[in-house]
């Protein structure tokens, strides 16, 4: 089984991405979690067939906005307490895979201060779009 990385309907693809996106938000099924927020890191791939993100003008409208990762993440985030990370990436990897020139989304995210012996617990998905 390939990787995300590796997967052929990915090829002729550009990836952006959005490392290590910090956000605190309210996130858990503990109790102790649903009474403050939380800092969790958030990664997203974005592929997008080059045919629809070469630009032949240098211009921010020929591509996909940067923009366009970090107001959808912050458009989810807003809408109140989340109690799974899978939940927060379906939710956000959708969104992203809506828009018309994403063929393939990958997003991760990972809760870095949950436990004092690891660098973090998270969670990733990755979804292409069926080529037709």
């Amino acid at each position: 089984m390939p990787t995300s990385l590796t997967h052929p309907g990915l090829a002729g693809c550009r990836r952006l991405f959005l490392s290590n996106y910090e956000v605190q938000i309210n996130i858990g099924v503990h109790a102790h979690e649903k009474t403050g927020e939380q800092r969790v890191l958030i990664n997203v791939d974005l592929f997008i067939p080059l045919a629809l993100s070469t630009p032949s003008g240098d211009l921010l409208d020929e591509v996909v906005d940067y923009d366009f990762m970090r107001e959808t993440i912050s458009r989810r985030t807003a809408q109140g307490h989340i109690h799974l990370q899978e939940t927060l990436c379906d939710d956000v990897a959708r969104e992203m895979l809506a828009h018309p020139k994403v063929r393939a989304v990958r997003v991760s995210t990972s809760k870095p201060d949950v436990y004092p012996d690891c660098d973090a617990v998270g969670v990733e998905v990755f979804h292409i779009k069926e080529i037709s």
